[in-house]
């Protein structure tokens, strides 16, 4: 909410300064000028308008830079986060004694590939995915794909309320 302010106050700044060197300059074009100003209160307007030009640029890379270091630390965190991830699925895998071939058959239906297509990847047949995703689901304690992603899920929310927590 505050980075909206600020942007919508810079963006505030730049419109009002705009609009006074244009309306001057088409003031000036159409000859519409009714009463004349001093020249130094005329100077003082520009060069208030110019600062106010300047101090939106200045805040505007201000807020451009804010914006990438917070993309740059969501992305950091997304990093962490699918790291964490492949690992608890790494420890699950080895902690169910998965074989070589089911951690891939586990794998794909995570990532919700369905059996055809994992049979494809795998040049094996559905019957033979249909098998390992049935040992696979009797050695997590689960009784199918939705149930499977949701013990993962659960871990990492866990996780994530402990790391906050500590």
């Amino acid at each position: 909410m505050k980075d909206r302010v600020f942007v919508i106050a810079i963006l505030l700044v730049q419109a009002i300064c705009a609009v006074f060197f244009v309306s001057d300059i088409v003031l000036s074009v159409v000859g519409l000028r009714t009463t004349p100003i001093s020249w130094q209160t005329r100077e003082l307007l520009e060069i208030g308008a110019a600062v106010g030009l300047i101090l939106g640029l200045v805040l505007g890379a201000v807020a451009l830079r804010r914006t990438m270091q917070k993309t740059q630390r969501y992305q950091e965190q997304l990093r962490v986060a699918s790291g964490a991830f492949a690992e608890l699925m790494q420890e699950r895998f080895a902690q169910w004694a998965l074989t070589p071939a089911e951690k891939d058959v586990a794998l794909f239906a995570i990532k919700g590939l369905s059996t055809q297509e994992i049979a494809a990847l795998r040049n094996t047949s559905e019957g033979t995915v249909k098998a390992q995703t049935n040992a696979i689901y009797r050695k997590a304690g689960v009784s199918g794909r939705p149930q499977l992603l949701s013990l993962f899920i659960d871990d990492l929310m866990d996780d994530a309320l402990l790391g906050k927590a500590g």
